[in-house]
Formats: C-alpha cells, sequence, structure tokens
C-alpha cells in the first residue's frame, strides 16, 4: 500500500471520530451549531408538553370517554365549558382552592418571614434550629397527609389534647367538621411549607450589605425605618418569588388533602385538582375533564403573567 492509500484511510478515520466531527463543524456559525446541539432536547420538549397540551385542548371539545375507546368520539364544539361555567358546584370547588391557596400564603410569609428575620440574626445555634424548621420541607406530602391524619385524631391525637388544654374545648375533630376541615389543611401545608418561604426570605436578608444599614445609622434612622426603607425592599423580591412558586403549587395541591380528608367532609375540602381526577378517573368524563384542565391551566398561567409583571417591577 502507498503512502498516499495510508494517509487517504487515515483521514477518513479521523473524520469518523468525535473529534473529526467536531473539525467539520467549524465551518458552521455558532448559532448553527448550538440549534445543532439543543434541537433533540427541544424536540423532546415540544413531544412531552406540547402534544399533550394539544390533545387536552382537542378532546375538551369533545365526549371522549377514556373507558370506552371504541365509543363514536363526537365534536360537541363549547358544550363541556358551558357546563362547567354553569356549574354551581365547580364554581364551589375554586371558591374552595382560592380559600386554601389566599390563606396558606398569607400566613405562610407572615411566619417565614418572621422566622428569616429571627434566624439573620446569628444567635448561638441559628444553623441547629434553621435545620430543624427546614425538616417538613423534605418529607413527602402523602406521608405528611397520613401523619397529620393521627395527630387529629379527635379521641387519641395530640393536637385535639392541645387545644382542649389551652380552651377547654373539649375533644376537637377537625377533619370531620365541616367549619374547621379547610383549616386542618391550611394548618398542615402551612407547617410543611413555610421553612420554604424562611429560607428564600433568609436569602434575601443575606444578600443586603452591611454599608446600608451603617449609613442609616450614620442618619440616626429607627429600627422600624430601617426595615421599611432597606429590609423590605431588599426582601420583597424573595418573597414575591417565594409566592409565586408556592401560590401554583397549591393551586394544583393534591396528595396531601386527599391523603388528610379526601376532599371531606362532603365536599368542604374538595379542591379544583381533586375534582378534576373525580371526573377524569371515577366518572371518566375525559372531554369535560379536559376542558376543566384547560380552564385551570389559562387560569394559572394568565394570573402567572400578571404576577410576574409585577415581579419584574419590583426588581426594577
Amino acid at each position: 500500500m502507498t503512502t498516499g492509500a495510508i494517509d487517504n484511510l487515515a483521514d477518513k478515520a479521523a473524520k469518523s471520530t468525535p473529534f473529526g466531527m467536531v473539525r467539520r463543524m467549524r465551518g458552521l456559525s455558532d448559532r448553527a451549531i448550538a440549534w445543532l446541539f439543543i434541537a433533540p432536547t427541544v424536540f423532546l420538549l415540544l413531544a412531552i408538553n406540547i402534544f399533550p397540551l394539544i390533545w387536552t385542548v382537542y378532546l375538551s371539545f369533545t365526549n371522549f370517554r377514556a373507558n370506552q375507546p371504541g365509543r363514536e368520539v363526537r365534536w360537541i364544539g363549547t358544550r363541556n365549558y358551558e357546563r362547567i361555567f354553569g356549574s354551581e358546584d365547580i364554581w364551589g370547588y375554586l371558591q374552595a382552592t382560592a380559600h386554601f391557596v389566599v390563606w396558606t400564603m398569607v400566613i405562610q410569609v407572615i411566619i417565614g418571614f418572621g422566622l428569616a428575620l429571627l434566624i439573620n440574626r446569628n444567635f448561638r445555634g441559628a444553623s441547629f434550629w434553621t435545620t430543624v424548621i427546614l425538616i417538613p420541607m423534605m418529607l413527602s406530602p402523602a406521608v405528611v397527609g397520613v401523619f397529620w391524619t393521627y395527630i387529629y385524631q379527635p379521641q387519641t391525637g395530640i393536637f385535639s389534647y392541645i387545644i382542649d388544654f389551652f380552651a377547654n374545648t373539649g375533644a376537637l375533630d377537625m377533619i370531620g367538621s365541616v367549619g374547621l376541615a379547610p383549616w386542618s389543611i391550611i394548618i398542615v401545608d402551612t407547617w410543611m411549607w413555610t421553612p420554604y418561604i424562611m429560607i428564600l426570605c433568609l436569602a434575601g436578608l443575606r444578600s443586603i450589605p452591611d454599608y446600608l444599614y451603617e449609613a442609616a445609622e450614620i442618619d440616626r434612622a429607627n429600627a422600624l425605618q430601617k426595615f421599611w426603607y432597606i429590609t423590605l425592599p431588599r426582601v420583597l423580591p424573595f418573597l414575591m418569588l417565594a409566592v409565586l412558586f408556592r401560590g401554583i403549587e397549591n393551586f394544583k395541591m393534591f396528595d396531601m388533602v386527599v391523603e388528610l380528608t379526601s376532599g371531606g367532609p362532603g365536599s368542604t375540602t374538595e379542591l379544583a385538582s381533586i375534582n378534576l381526577k373525580r371526573e377524569a378517573f371515577e366518572k371518566w368524563r375525559t372531554g369535560f375533564s379536559s376542558a376543566f384542565a384547560v380552564i385551570l391551566f389559562v387560569t394559572v398561567f394568565g394570573l402567572g403573567n400578571i404576577y410576574v409583571k409585577a415581579l419584574n417591577r419590583v426588581k426594577s
């Protein structure tokens, strides 16, 4: 074999290796190379997210039932949406969801911000107590729901015992009471996710430069003025970001509430996500539940967009 033939074989072998491919790609622009690498990921994301969304929107205009795949699928237009907007039960589920989301956010913001202010003082044992406070956030929501059902037991639960000790109320049935059941899930969610609010607020507090407080002391600002003009504006973006994440998660809360109350008593704690599951996988009204899912998605997406714009204005 001649020297030229050997060189040709070596060039072909080099081009077939990854390094050879990179050398051939040198003629492409940076944008083309970037798209070449991210195209598989983009395609995968579109297949996983966009296609199910389009399919759900299509099913929302039909009478499709997943438990009857051989049944003729008819296009019924906006009838599913008209049934949803005209149903008093659906509005009741949305009202229960809004009650849960609003109250959990208000309570968690107040307690979480307060805990962050305390932890930020760097007292002795602050690291230990920070770890202890974060433990509930590390647990599974389903496990937390089961755990708190035992705590809420009217005869043997420790929660009823504590309330009776301080208020002399007797056995207190938090889960079985129509008036108390919504607050039972609010208490559990607050116990579990307040540490999340706290840790984000703590990050905001730790990012405030010390020279701002030193300058305020030179100007003889009191503690309230320091909090109002320095601490709160600097922490507010972190706090709003925490509220955004937790608000979205609470709007679709499911597993913890199912394990805790199963939507009861009656439908007192039946959130929109729980009712959506019943419609889709118990009543098998797939078209109707798809329309309900689209409405929930548009609601969360719209409110999230408005909130993000407000967050951007605060950050700027």
